[in-house]
C-alpha cells in the first residue's frame, strides 16, 4: 500500500539534496532544489543523484555521459507534469540509468499525492532508466505504476513557469533545458537568489523567500527593491535584466496579501504593479519590439491585482510581459495614444509585425512513458 508522502520539507535531512538550473528561451529562469528519498527508495535516488552530478562517466547502451546537464523538459502537459531526464536523444525515446539501460521498481511507498514530486518515468513494470517527471498536481491514477523518489524543496514556482510554456503536441515551444545540475552537501547554499552581481538578494520565486506573503506591506517592500534594481538596469540600457527584474517584482506582488483581504491590498500594490508593466513596455520600445511593448500598456490598462494574482491554476496570456508571470484573465480591449504611436512605428519597422502517450481530454487519465 502507498503512503502519504512526507508534510514537512525536508523529510529527512540526510536525504540527498541535488538541483537543476534552468534556462528558458535560453535565457537563465532559476534553480530547482529536490530532496531525494534516499532513506525509502535508495536505489532510485541514487541513480538520480549520480545523473545530476555526472560522476558515472558514459552510458553503456547510449555511449552519452550519463549527465541530467544539457538535458531538456521534452514533455510539458498543464494540470498534470513535467518531463525530462532523455539525455541521450532529448526527445523522450532514449536515455538509460546508471545500472545500466533500465532497472526494476523500487518499490511504490508514497503516493502521488501532490505537487512538486519527483518520480519515474517507465514503459511498465521494471523499466525504469533516467526519464522523470514532476508532478504539477495530484495524480492518483499513477500510484502503484510510477516509483516517486523526492520531492521539490526550492523552485516550486519555476516549475509553475514550466508548466504553464507553451506547447505544441505537449512539445515546448521554448527549449526549456536543464543548463547546470549537482549536488548540494550539508551546510551548503541553496542557491535560489541570483548571483548576477545587482545586488538582488530576493529568491527568483516567492515560494522560496522567507517573508510571509500575507502581509502586504513586508512583500510590497520586496517589490519595491527589485523594481529598483530594475531601474538601474534600466539606467544602463540593460533592458532584458530590466525587463526580468520588473517581472520577478510583479511574481511577487501577484501573490501578496491574504484572499480574505485582497481588495485592500490593491489599494498599495497596484502602483508598483502598474509601474513595473509600463517600464516594461518601455523597455520593449527601446528594444523595438513594438507589438510586447502594446501588449504591456494593455496590461496596465486591466489595473487588477484581484486578476493578476490567481491562486488558480495559471493559463498563459500574457506571456510579452514576463515568461514566468501567469494569470486567469483574457486580454482587454485597452488602448491609449501610447499604443497608437507603438502601432504607427511598428508599421514603419523594416522588421514588420515523444514517447508513446496514451491521453485524454482529461490528465486524470493520462499516462507518463518512454519506449
Amino acid at each position: 500500500m502507498s503512503n502519504a508522502t512526507p508534510v514537512t520539507k525536508p523529510s529527512n535531512k540526510e536525504n540527498p539534496r541535488v538541483f537543476f538550473d534552468v534556462d528558458i528561451g535560453g535565457e537563465r529562469a532559476g534553480r530547482i532544489v529536490f530532496e531525494l528519498f534516499a532513506d525509502v527508495v535508495p536505489k532510485t535516488a541514487e541513480n538520480f543523484r549520480a545523473l545530476c552530478t555526472g560522476e558515472k562517466g558514459t552510458g553503456k547502451t547510449t555511449g552519452k555521459p550519463l549527465h541530467f546537464k544539457g538535458c531538456p523538459f521534452h514533455r510539458i502537459i498543464k494540470q498534470f507534469m513535467i518531463q525530462g531526464g532523455d539525455f541521450s536523444n532529448q526527445n523522450g525515446t532514449g536515455g538509460e540509468s546508471i545500472y545500466g539501460e533500465k532497472f526494476e521498481d523500487e518499490n511504490f511507498h508514497y503516493k502521488h499525492d501532490k505537487e512538486g514530486l519527483l518520480s519515474m518515468a517507465n514503459s511498465g513494470p521494471a523499466t525504469n532508466g533516467s526519464q522523470f517527471f514532476i508532478t504539477t498536481v495530484p495524480t492518483a491514477h499513477l500510484d502503484g505504476k510510477h516509483v516517486v523518489f523526492g520531492q521539490v524543496l526550492k523552485g516550486l514556482g519555476l516549475v509553475k513557469t514550466l508548466e504553464a510554456i507553451e506547447t505544441n503536441e505537449d512539445t515546448p515551444l521554448k527549449p526549456c533545458v536543464i543548463a547546470e545540475c549537482g549536488e548540494h552537501k550539508h551546510g551548503d547554499n541553496w542557491g535560489v537568489a541570483p548571483n548576477d552581481g545587482s545586488g538582488d538578494t530576493h529568491p527568483d520565486y516567492p515560494e522560496d523567500a522567507d517573508v510571509d506573503l500575507k502581509d502586504v506591506d513586508k512583500v510590497l517592500c520586496v517589490a519595491e527593491d527589485i523594481k529598483n534594481i530594475g531601474n538601474n538596469f534600466f539606467k544602463n540600457q540593460d533592458w532584458q535584466s530590466a525587463i526580468k527584474k520588473y517581472s520577478k517584482a510583479l511574481r511577487y506582488l501577484a501573490v501578496a496579501g491574504d484572499e480574505q483581504e485582497i481588495e485592500k491590498a490593491q489599494a498599495k500594490l497596484e502602483p508598483t504593479a502598474v509601474s513595473c508593466i509600463l517600464n516594461t513596455a518601455a523597455c520593449k520600445l527601446k528594444m523595438q519590439l513594438w507589438q510586447e511593448a502594446m501588449d504591456s500598456c494593455d496590461e496596465s490598462g486591466k489595473s487588477s491585482l484581484r486578476a493578476l494574482g490567481s491562486r488558480q491554476a495559471p493559463e498563459r496570456v500574457c506571456a510579452p510581459i514576463c515568461d514566468a508571470f501567469s494569470t486567469r484573465h483574457t486580454r482587454s480591449s485597452f488602448s491609449c495614444s501610447l499604443a497608437s504611436c507603438f502601432s504607427r512605428m511598428a508599421a514603419d519597422s523594416p522588421a514588420g509585425p515523444p514517447p508513446t502517450i496514451t491521453t485524454s481530454a482529461s490528465s486524470a487519465n493520462r499516462s507518463i512513458s518512454t519506449p
